[in-house]
């Protein structure tokens, strides 16, 4: 069996955290599980064991959020920004304009600019060649008909942390509510406190895939997207999943408990990633910026073929969700990139289960492909 490649990804995924793991196995179904195969909304014994155990997940991950809201459970970050996005918007009528930033994930992007072909004034803020949105052009762009604001913590892409503490004090100066995209930064860097709506997602903090959550703040009122039997606090039919909740809630608690040894040993990859890559390009703050986010830049490098070139290395050229699409990174390009750095361009991402080592180890593949490219 081929060996596997040094996982440099992390910002498409994280592996699935041991802890996550045993939490799951109780309630996968097994057919000589006493209690983890029943419907957590059924009323018997059996049904409210497991909804007890999503009630224990729904804490750990609430624990890590600000005071005063509730965790909602979804399918996924996409499904938790646009439940925040298109359920918030009929209370706040009859203000109806949107506010985010040229550099966000296509959940809310492509969410408002969808929203913006049913009427909704639209305002996509530009950012400077470090990423970063400026505050006196969020602040003229927010006005008396602005309903909501919405801003990620950390980039997908690029790394880069936006103020969000200031852009929410801002949306609730003119009266609108403020959602932040969390899902890079939730349990890795501080959450705003003054966020009306918060949505994250349990595979990027090394919990099971295909489970997110929306933390909505007490007071905000929110309409379903999707109608049915209301299992999830009338806002979200269907049935949960035990196990994926279990997965997230032990994962959230994890991530909780190491978030400073987990951050100083990012910081440490991060430093020897620099080292390595001395001469490249970074792209985006370095100061306002994740740690385990490097998104590097080389002219001359064809980005496609080197990805090709180096198999013991799994690394990206951007997001995940937009691979496959063949068009320039909206982000970087957003930076002011032109296409052809836009094009050689990749992103490094690592974590808690990264040794220094295999940072050291991908840096020497992959400059050895980009120097027999570009030498």
């Amino acid at each position: 069996m081929a060996a596997q490649p040094i996982y440099l990804d992390y910002q498409a995924t994280t592996p699935l955290a041991p802890e996550a793991l045993a939490a799951m196995q109780p309630w996968l179904g097994a057919p000589d599980s006493t209690s983890g195969w029943a419907n957590p909304h059924s009323a018997h014994s059996v049904g409210r064991r497991a909804a007890a155990a999503v009630e224990v997940a729904r804490a750990q991950i609430a624990a890590l959020m600000p005071p005063g809201g509730r965790v909602i459970f979804t399918s996924g970050a996409t499904e938790a920004l646009n439940l925040a996005l298109r359920g918030a918007l009929p209370a706040l009528a009859p203000r109806s304009g949107l506010v985010t930033i040229a550099t966000e994930h296509a959940a809310v992007r492509d969410t408002c600019l969808w929203l913006e072909g049913k009427g909704h004034r639209l305002d996509l803020l530009p950012v400077g060649t470090d990423g970063l949105v400026d505050a006196e052009t969020t602040r003229s762009a927010i006005g008396s008909d602005t309903a909501l604001v919405a801003a990620m913590l950390v980039n997908n892409e690029i790394g880069v942390i936006q103020p969000v503490e200031q852009l929410a004090a801002m949306a609730h100066d003119a009266g609108a509510l403020f959602l932040c995209d969390a899902v890079q930064g939730f349990g890795r860097v501080p959450l705003p406190q003054a966020a009306d709506m918060i949505a994250i997602s349990a595979h990027k903090i090394h919990g099971p895939k295909g489970i997110g959550a929306l933390w909505v703040r007490d007071g905000v009122a929110l309409e379903p997207l999707i109608h049915g039997g209301g299992q999830e606090q009338g806002l979200r039919s269907g049935t949960l999943s035990p196990a994926l909740c279990a997965g997230f809630g032990a994962a959230a608690k994890l991530a909780g408990e190491r978030q400073a040894e987990d951050a100083a040993h990012v910081a440490r990859l991060r430093d020897a990633a620099l080292a390595a890559f001395s001469g490249w390009q970074v792209n985006g703050s370095l100061e306002h910026r994740y740690a385990g986010n490097l998104n590097l830049q080389r002219d001359g490098l064809d980005v496609a073929r080197l990805m090709s070139d180096v198999r013991g290395v799994a690394f990206s050229a951007g997001s995940a969700c937009a691979s496959g699409s063949g068009r320039p990174s909206h982000v970087l390009t957003a930076l002011g990139l032109p296409t052809d750095k836009v094009r050689s361009s990749i992103r490094l991402g690592f974590g808690r289960y990264t040794m220094v080592d295999e940072i050291e180890r991908a840096a020497h593949l992959i400059i050895d492909a980009a120097d027999r490219q570009t030498g």
